[in-house]
């Protein structure tokens, strides 16, 4: 496969040129019905494709601890690991919007998220991510009040995984429910330009996006959110040596290059066709 970051790619709907992504267009594609299409990436190569699919957003997860490093969780990944792999990204990547994320215990406090953040930032990323609401609040109105955007995660959030005893779906019960819907409202009042939803029941999903005035974007949350998101190995089909969770669809088993699927991908996105009913929780 040969991509280079020249190449042609599809313009969002209405535009005449493809423009690069900024934190204002997130609002405004919500305001326009525009889907918004997410992928994990980690290195140089990988953003060259997906700038070249014609990808929204693309995140340096955490998920990198995964997928890249061997790991059993997300635990052990360091703010140094996300800043590297933040500037691998940033120095090909033309036309997505970058969001850098925040690993476990980087953002015990606002001083400790201000540095990892700065130096997010200072790597190319325009944003970055942050799990949880309850004391995170104060760290996101603090990062945000010093002109860093922020993107917050809710439901299932992966660093949480020893207390909540592995990788389960949130929001099942009505309390559980009203819990989210209400963090939702207040990562958004905090300041948070986005939202991502992982593990949440379709229905619940719907009714926090209908809620918030900013783009919700899901994994594992249903069809009823702005946009969609996967790891970038998960939607190539790749085996990553753990379970595959019900929300992943592989893109790349129909034929064709990288590129291609992840081009596949985001069109499902934007026409609606992914997530289907088989890859959402009720």
């Amino acid at each position: 496969m040969s991509v280079h970051a020249s190449d042609p790619a599809p313009a969002r709907p209405g535009a005449v040129t493809r423009k690069p992504w900024t934190v204002p267009m997130l609002r405004a594609a919500k305001q326009d019905g525009h889907r918004l299409a997410m992928l994990t990436c980690y290195d140089a190569s990988f953003a060259r494709a997906v700038d070249a699919a014609g990808i929204d957003l693309v995140l340096v997860g955490d998920s990198l601890g995964m997928v890249m490093q061997g790991h059993g969780s997300t635990l052990p990944v360091t703010v140094a690991d996300i800043t590297y792999h933040t500037a691998c990204v940033a120095r090909t990547l033309r036309h997505a919007l970058l969001v850098a994320d925040m690993p476990f215990q980087a953002d015990a406090t606002p001083g400790r998220a201000l540095d990892a953040a700065t130096a997010f930032l200072q790597a190319g990323a325009a944003m970055v991510k942050i799990e949880g609401a309850g004391p995170k609040l104060e760290v996101i109105r603090y990062l945000v009040e010093r002109e860093i955007p922020v993107c917050s995660h809710l439901g299932l959030t992966p660093q949480a995984v020893l207390r909540m005893g592995g990788y389960k779906v949130q929001g099942r019960d009505e309390g559980a429910a009203a819990l989210l819907r209400e963090q939702a409202r207040q990562v958004a009042a905090a300041g948070a330009e986005l939202v991502v939803l992982e593990g949440v029941p379709s229905a619940l999903a719907a009714q926090i996006t209908a809620d918030l005035d900013i783009a919700t974007i899901g994994i594992g949350a249903g069809p009823g959110c702005d946009g969609q998101v996967l790891v970038l190995h998960d939607m190539l089909g790749m085996d990553s040596g753990h379970r595959r969770p019900k929300f992943v669809k592989d893109f790349l088993a129909e034929g064709g290059s990288i590129t291609s699927a992840m081009r596949a991908y985001a069109e499902a996105v934007r026409d609606g066709s992914f997530p289907g009913a088989e890859h959402s929780y009720t």
